[in-house]
């Protein structure tokens, strides 16, 4: 029988942002378990501590003395309490936690949640995250009541890795091709015995020995690249200057932004008619109150301050004719970790006699993002930004007194592109963006020759006259 490959996952301060501890304590008090003040002594403090720093060996002493304080537990309560606090623990996973895990599970990688949280409190939710198994701590159990004890090893250091190998062997998995992920340096051992570790939010010693080492350093807070502060980023910094108020070269105006969502993946999918359509684009992403991970040309990345911009955003660099899959794994990735990713299925600006053909047609990649994740398509529809900046341009116009060019972002609603082939499901984002526009762009309208002269780059000289079928 072949060997297969895992993935194996710390809890605490990996898969979940803090401690899982005070979630579960809050359970078993509920559930009756525990008395309302039964709690351990400096419980509050040891995990404040733990949440700032990271695993010390005074924080996991007391996990292990913990053990003593469960006897005379009915086990039927602590299954319950368990239960319970599957959601609250859920709410607490990091967002690219869930990114990571869907990623092994394409792969056909088994999920393995590893802890040293007993089993007995995680299972539960780590059914409800679709791990294929955990291995963790096991309490004592007789006659339906834990006795105070612990059966087995306890799943930490050294031992988690003992526990990890067991487990391997008996599900005929090769480690060397596996994956291990912690926050922690006490499980240098796990991380040591696979074959691809990687460090998740390091304490200061792994992030030592992951930069040593060079093992991968992951947040999976935001996307790689994107800097943060706690629940802070760019965005976030930028956002208070992003207003129509403030910009000097366009009126511009926003209609049903409320119909993207505050939480989850969704795609946001828009026609392309200049370079101003980043800034109409920017003030929609600032009305919809979260951060938006886009996808563009890679020649945006190789300006040197608005590389850096676009990267710090969570940009998603696209090498046109690569045929690379690597932009739409990252924009999986981030519709995973339940956030917004703009696609302009057109790929670049039309030029030309195209520009003003009132049919648009794009590529599939927003069908493929949307059919193999789920997530919903909001169609947007631009007008008016090539009027600010024309592609013949190389900057924007200045507006000569207070008559500034009208630009408009409209919502439409989304739509559900499952069970649709590529082409038709392409053609109805693209139908739907054209019914957000304005009629005079809808409808076949006559253009001079300037106007064609406006849609083509500024090094294009076109000496042949228009013409239309």
């Amino acid at each position: 029988m072949p060997a297969s490959t895992a993935a194996f996952f710390d809890l605490d301060r990996t898969v979940l942002a803090g401690a899982s501890g005070p979630v579960l304590t809050h359970a078993l008090v509920e559930a009756g378990v525990l008395p309302r003040r039964g709690r351990l002594p400096g419980e509050r403090a040891f995990y404040g501590a733990y949440n700032l720093v990271g695993e010390t060996l005074p924080f996991i002493a007391m996990v292990r003395a913990a053990a003593v304080f469960t006897r005379g537990w009915p086990l039927a309560g602590v299954q319950q309490a368990a239960r319970s606090a599957a959601g609250a623990l859920a709410d607490q996973v990091r967002p690219y936690a869930r990114a990571a895990l869907e990623e092994h599970r394409e792969s056909g990688h088994l999920n393995v949640l590893a802890t040293t949280t007993p089993v007995e409190l995680v299972r539960p939710f780590a059914e409800l995250l679709g791990f294929d198994d955990v291995v963790a701590t096991r309490y004592a159990l007789s006659d339906g009541r834990l006795t105070g004890g612990i059966d087995g090893p306890f799943v930490w250091g050294a031992g988690k890795k003992r526990a990890v190998q067991r487990w391997a062997e008996s599900h005929h998995v090769d480690l060397a091709t596996s994956f291990a992920y912690s926050d922690s340096v006490f499980d240098l051992p796990l991380l040591r015995a696979v074959g691809h570790p990687h460090a998740v939010k390091p304490d200061a010693r792994l992030r030592a020995v992951a930069s040593a080492l060079g093992w991968p350093v992951e947040s999976w807070e935001r996307p790689d690249g994107v800097a943060g502060l706690g629940g802070f980023e760019l965005y976030d910094v930028l956002r208070p200057f992003v207003r129509p108020e403030m910009m000097p070269l366009a009126r511009i105006t926003v209609e049903g932004a409320g119909k993207i969502p505050r939480r989850g993946g969704a795609v946001i999918a828009a026609n392309h008619r200049s370079y101003f359509d980043v800034v109409a684009l920017a003030m929609l992403a600032r009305q919809v109150g979260r951060p938006v991970r886009f996808l563009a040309k890679r020649e945006l990345f190789d300006v040197p301050v608005a590389g850096v911009l676009a990267r710090s955003l969570g940009g998603i660099p696209v090498d046109r004719g690569s045929g690379s899959d690597e932009p739409l794994r990252q924009a999986k990735r981030a519709l995973a970790a339940g956030e917004l990713v703009l696609i302009l299925p057109q790929g670049t600006i039309p030029r030309g006699e195209a520009f003003f053909d009132p049919v648009l047609r794009g590529k599939t990649g927003v069908w493929r993002l949307a059919e193999s994740t789920g997530a919903p398509v909001f169609p947007v529809g631009l007008s008016g930004t090539e009027v600010v900046w024309p592609r013949s341009s190389k900057l924007p116009k200045v507006p000569v007194g207070a008559a500034r060019p009208d630009v408009r972002v409209r919502v439409g609603d989304p739509l559900a592109l499952t069970g649709t082939d590529a082409r038709a499901g392409v053609d109805a984002v693209m139908a739907a963006i054209v019914a957000l526009l304005p009629e005079e762009l809808r409808n076949p309208v006559p253009y001079t020759e300037e106007d064609l002269a406006r849609t083509l780059p500024s090094t294009r000289v076109r000496t042949r006259s228009p013409s239309r079928k």
